[in-house]
Parts: structure tokens; C-alpha cells; sequence
């Protein structure tokens, strides 16, 4: 997720605790996804695109204080 900010990413996780909340739960999200597309986990499709719902505005967010961070 934005390798163009990668420097940025790993120095945020490290500097702001909110960041790094929300990135962490961006890739919980984002495994659970996968858990669940795999039949690893249970659950229907309506589950399935809730998810992705949150994940993505979870990345919104994330993208917002990169471009915030880097200006």
C-alpha cells in the first residue's frame, strides 16, 4: 500500500500512535478479508463488503495523513 510512501509509512508507525493504529487495523481488516474470500473464516458476502467498506475508508484516512506528512 503506497510504495511511494513507504519512508514516510515506517517513520509515521514509529512517531504517531494514531497512524499506527490505523494502519494496524487496515491490515487486520485486510487478513480477515482474506481469511474470509479463502473459506478460512466464515461468513457471507454482505460481511465480506462491510469490510472492504471499513478497510477502505481506513486507507482514505491513512492516504490523507501521508499527503498531510509529506507536505
Amino acid at each position: 500500500m503506497f510504495p511511494e510512501y513507504r519512508d514516510l509509512i515506517s517513520k509515521l508507525k514509529t512517531l504517531d500512535a494514531h497512524f499506527a493504529k490505523l494502519f494496524e487495523r487496515h491490515n487486520e481488516l485486510d487478513q480477515r478479508i482474506r481469511n474470509l474470500e479463502e473459506g478460512i473464516e466464515t461468513g457471507d458476502d454482505v460481511t465480506i463488503e462491510t469490510l472492504k467498506k471499513q478497510k477502505l475508508k481506513l486507507k482514505d484516512e491513512l492516504y490523507l495523513m501521508l499527503r498531510k506528512a509529506a507536505a
